[in-house]
């Protein structure tokens, strides 16, 4: 017999038996049990998508919320209403305390990197909190003109656009070409600030080539010159021949070779040798045929050698002392020198070729003997006419070739061989470093330093975490002058002339150290020449052409941003700062010299109290990113999404070689074979912010951020589901009694009074990682695993009352309100969005928006400890049944069954009852039976068993058959568990002195948790006994069937 599907039968077990009723009429039923919703036909698209809100007003949103969370629809128009409102802007007249921290200036070179979203997570989520608790929170926002990266930049710009040089320009017409670049790329940062939710003053927005920072950093030189702290020295330097300038000892990073390698250097077609330690001779003076071998890892120096070191005690050569030895390419005179400091007379052959003007330690040595130092390199790395016309106009390693091949010719060549070494490289070329002498400008650094360390020891500066303390005090006790000059055009020019007198001989600039003049302005610096130089009236000021280093107007930041050197309303309403926030790879580069300076400068103050210092970002497998890999992160690729096409294409456009290309796309496709997913800024600023906690080096993976992309939909179905619930016409009442409100109620506020001091806490200890736990914790595991289930019968088509209910909804909308409040600082938009759609409470005015609400403190009636324990073993029993349903249901696994508590006493008794509609609801059980121990002599037939506590079991009941083996393993593990105990405790119970010697309180202690291990025994043995007996009941009952 043929059926029309929809008369198909199906079989519904009932109390009764079984019924048979078709698919329609079981249709029929389960709508008139289940509230009636609008026919998703009648449903309006339009009214689930926001309308266009123009730009900077407050955001207009669609009457209905969006089924799905979507970054892209939530995060538009809030940012620009936020910034026209007013709302991140300081006031410096108020009364509030202050909070202020300096944004680190992103260089203006580029674009924003993953680092710099780990900064604005960090600052953001601190100076929001700040903000929401009672602060006057300033937050200043700054731009680094970067003088090396920006110059090179537009060098290469001009180079590619008008094939130019900067020697092709005057100086003025570079600096235009300069500002242009600038103009047309800041934005670029300033616009991926916004897109980050940095709430920063924007009003107070600073570059530090502007006026006012220019005029900070010319008083401070003056000033530090006028102290003697600042002075001008020939010495060798670290010079970058391909940037012709000098660079600091911090700028430059070292590579250790351990033998023969090859390395790309710039500037150079092929790979160069390094790790090779050449040895050859020089010719003793007098033609007698005698020579001094010497050996060296930088042969084309020797053109510049003016000695020949040995030991004094080297019995090999002292018939050598007081003789020469003869330079075979320019016939210079070497004399041969004792030297016991320098010479190690059992390395090598004992000699040492010495070349004062390109080697530390030949430079001490040049100084102690009086030697000529010879410079034979032009500022970008050639050979000079000091290096003799055979080489003159060679780049510095094609001479190195040239002079092994001539060394050869003359039969001075004496081998080679693999040499471990140390190569210093510029940190921000790669270029090989070159010692070289040059006049530079020095900042004496030591008496600033021994401040620095005393407030470090004294703990008005603290490091977070506490580590860097060490690192810090180490750094500063042996810190050395800094080198403050470069020689580049893009920068702050150095507020120092020279005055050229018309008797000086020598007519060049700086021929004369003490006729240098520091002034504020020109103006300044010629009456100051006329005063120093008396009657001789007649000289030519030339200002110098060097710059400032990048850092040396970077560590003055918190001063110049706030008005200094005046004394304007700013600094004295946030000077000294509340905090700096960095990687801690600036830790001596910027901070450090912010403490410095900012101490000198300010007569004493430490220009902030606390130093943070967060991880720095590798990739998920722990790899350094860079762009030859292919794993570097943009944050606007993660926040809008990206395809594997895309990534692809944005290698494609940098500046990579062809095998660094193909590396990259191979790393890219292993890291993102589907491209990265749309995650929004909440999601990735919440998954920054919580890798905080690994100190030194954070793994990223992307994998993480979309999870809480995924978690930021499960807020918006929470907030879909309490406004269903909560009705058109609720107004929240803002008092509660949570004494009078349901088991749930209560224990979801208690909860979240713990959460909110929980994340206070962390919060003022800088534990960010903690706090972002927490508050995930609560939203994920508290409120929507468990109170949202749990007051879902209070809004069923027959509430149990109507008091209740109305309960229920004060505790939604609290718990949702003080919840976002909470969720504000670390996902700004979605929590914005979330608390705009919640309705508003009555005889109340609002905030116009959440961000300047007040942030969650605790509410002492909030908190019931013992509805927490109750709630503890509420959730324990349901976990338990849970399990149960998981392992004897393969199907139909949301089946409602009846279970049965099994309870040890009265008291665990009672509160199973009274908890009864919560184990139901959380458990999904048809019915809850409590049994208490001693009354109810069998347990129920066809039911698995399951410990709670040592006061409670649970039983689910199903009504099929179960796997008696899988529950018997069970048993028996439980049972041998239970011997353990039981043997380790009897063993310790049973020790010598053990009645004697042990309280009697622990000897008490020790007695009850026997007897519980053997009645826990006797339970298993019984349970067991039952499981077999009822399989063989089965069984019989199977056979006569």
């Amino acid at each position: 017999m043929k059926f029309r599907s929809e008369e198909l039968l199906v079989l519904s077990p009932t109390a009764s038996g079984t019924m048979c009723e078709t698919i329609d009429e079981k249709k029929r039923k389960k709508d008139e049990k289940s509230p009636k919703r609008d026919d998703a036909s009648e449903e309006n698209p339009e009214d689930f998508v926001d309308p266009e809100t123009p730009l900077g007003e407050r955001k207009r949103l669609s009457s209905q919320m969006a089924k799905q969370y979507s970054p892209a629809s939530v995060e538009k128009s809030w940012y620009a209403w936020w910034e026209k409102s007013d709302l991140f802007k300081a006031d410096p007249k108020s009364c509030k305390p202050p909070f202020a921290i300096v944004l680190p200036p992103p260089n203006v070179t580029g674009v924003l990197h993953i680092g710099h979203a780990l900064t604005i997570a960090i600052e953001d989520t601190l100076i929001r909190w700040k903000r929401m608790s009672g602060y006057n929170a300033l937050w200043v926002p700054g731009l680094d003109h970067a003088g090396i990266a920006t110059q090179t930049m537009v060098e290469k710009k001009l180079a590619l656009d008008k094939k130019l040089t900067r020697q092709d320009l005057t100086r003025e017409e570079f600096l235009n070409e300069v500002w242009k670049w600038k103009d047309e790329n800041a934005c670029t940062i300033l616009t991926q600030l916004r897109r980050l939710g940095a709430s920063l003053d924007w009003s107070r927005e600073c570059f530090t080539m502007d006026k006012q920072t220019s005029k900070a950093v010319t008083e401070t030189f003056v000033r530090l010159f006028e102290e003697g702290l600042i002075y001008r020295d020939i010495r060798l330097v670290h010079w970058d021949c391909h940037l012709k300038t000098a660079v600091s000892d911090d700028e430059v990073e070292y590579m250790d070779i351990k033998e023969k390698t090859l390395l790309n250097v710039p500037g150079y077609e092929k790979p160069v040798e390094f790790g090779l330690l050449t040895s050859f001779a020089y010719p003793l003076e007098g033609g007698l045929g005698e020579e001094v071998v010497v050996a060296t890892t930088r042969v084309e120096t020797m053109l510049g050698d003016t000695a020949i070191a040995i030991h004094p005690d080297d019995a090999r050569y002292k018939h050598l002392h007081g003789k020469f030895a003869v330079h075979p390419f320019n016939g210079r005179r070497l004399p041969i020198i004792c030297d016991g400091t320098l010479v190690d007379p059992d390395f090598g052959t004992g000699c040492v070729k010495i070349t004062p003007a390109h080697d530390p330690n030949d430079c001490e040595l040049g100084k102690r003997h009086n030697l000529e130092f010879i410079n034979i390199f032009t500022d970008d790395g050639k050979i000079n006419t000091n290096g003799g016309p055979d080489f003159t106009g060679m780049p510095r390693f094609a001479a190195r070739e040239a002079l092994v091949e001539a060394l050869k010719k003359q039969g001075l060549y004496r081998g080679a061989e693999n040499k471990e070494m140390r190569l210093g490289l510029c940190q921000r070329t790669s270029d090989v470093i070159e010692p070289m002498i040059k006049p530079q400008w020095y900042l004496n650094c030591s008496m600033m330093a021994k401040e620095a360390l005393n407030v470090a020891e004294s703990k008005k500066l603290e490091f977070i975490p506490k580590q860097y303390t060490a690192e810090w005090t180490r750094w500063l006790e042996n810190i050395r002058d800094w080198c403050i000059s470069r020689q580049l055009v893009w920068g702050h020019r150095i507020p120092a002339w020279y005055a050229c007198l018309e008797e000086d001989e020598r007519r060049e600039v700086g021929a004369y150290n003490d006729h240098w003049i520091v002034a504020r302005n020109e103006e300044e610096a010629r009456k100051e020449a006329a005063e120093k130089f008396g009657g001789k009236n007649k000289f030519e000021l030339t200002q110098d052409e060097d710059v400032l280093d990048t850092w040396f107007s970077s560590g003055i930041f918190p001063l110049s941003v706030l008005g200094w050197p005046d004394e304007t309303d700013d600094f004295k309403a946030f000077y000294p700062t509340s905090l700096i926030e960095t990687g801690h790879d600036i830790l001596f580069f910027w901070v450090a010299r912010m403490v410095m300076m900012g101490i000198k400068l300010s007569g004493g103050e430490v220009p902030f109290s606390k130093v943070y210092l967060h991880p720095m970002i590798r990739d998920a497998h722990g790899r350094k990113m860079s762009k030859s890999r292919g794993n570097v992160i943009d944050p606007i690729e993660v926040i809008e999404g990206a395809t594997l096409d895309a990534l692809r294409k944005r290698l494609e456009k940098g500046n990579l070689d062809r095998t660094e290309l193909d590396m990259a796309i191979k790393g890219q496709l292993k890291d993102f074979p589907d491209g990265i997913s749309e995650c929004g800024v909440d999601a990735l600023r919440f998954a920054l912010v919580s890798y905080t906690a690994q100190s030194e080096k954070i793994n990223l993976d992307i994998l993480r951020v979309v999870g809480y992309r995924q978690w930021c939909n499960k807020l918006w179905n929470a907030v879909r589901f309490a406004l269903i619930r909560l009705g058109d016409g609720y107004a929240p009442t803002m008092v509660l009694s949570p004494e009078t409100m349901p088991f749930s109620c209560q224990w979801i506020l208690s909860e979240l009074n713990k959460t909110i001091s929980k994340t206070v806490e962390s919060l003022d200890a800088f534990d960010l990682s903690e706090a972002t736990n927490t508050v995930y914790a609560w939203w994920q595991y508290q409120f929507c695993d468990v109170f949202i289930e749990a007051i879902k019968p209070y809004f069923a088509n027959a509430p149990l009352a109507a008091s209740e209910r109305a309960h229920a909804q004060d505790a939604l909308w609290v718990s949702l309100e003080t919840g976002l409040r909470l969720l504000h600082p670390f996902m700004p938009f979605v929590t914005e969005e979330l608390w705009q759609r919640l309705p508003s409470p009555k005889d109340c005015e609002r905030k116009a928006s959440i961000m300047i609400c007040d942030y969650p403190s605790p509410i002492e009636n909030w908190t019931n400890e013992k509805v927490e324990k109750e709630m503890e073993t509420v959730l324990a029993t349901v976990k338990c049944l849970r399990a149960l349903r998981a392992a004897l249901l393969e199907k139909h696994k949301n089946e409602r069954l009846p279970a049965f508590a099994l309870c040890e006493n009265n008291v665990t008794s009672e509160i199973v009852k009274s908890h009864e509609l919560e184990i139901r609801t959380l458990a999904n059980l048809s019915s809850l039976e409590v049994l208490l121990k001693g009354e109810h002599a069998a347990a129920p037939a066809g039911s698995a068993v399951e410990t709670v506590n040592e006061n409670l079991k649970v039983y689910l009941k199903v009504d099929r058959a179960i796997n008696t083996e899988a529950e018997q393993e069970k048993f028996r593990n439980k049972i041998a568990e239970l011997e353990r105990q039981k043997d380790k405790l009897q063993k310790m119970m049973s020790a010598s002195g053990y009645q004697d010697k042990v309280p009697a309180h622990i000897k008490e202690d020790n007695a009850t948790k026997l007897a519980k291990i053997l009645q826990e025994f006797d339970f298993f043995d019984k349970e067991s006994a039952r499981l077999l007996a009822e399989t063989g009941n089965q069984q019989m009952e199977q056979h006569n069937k």
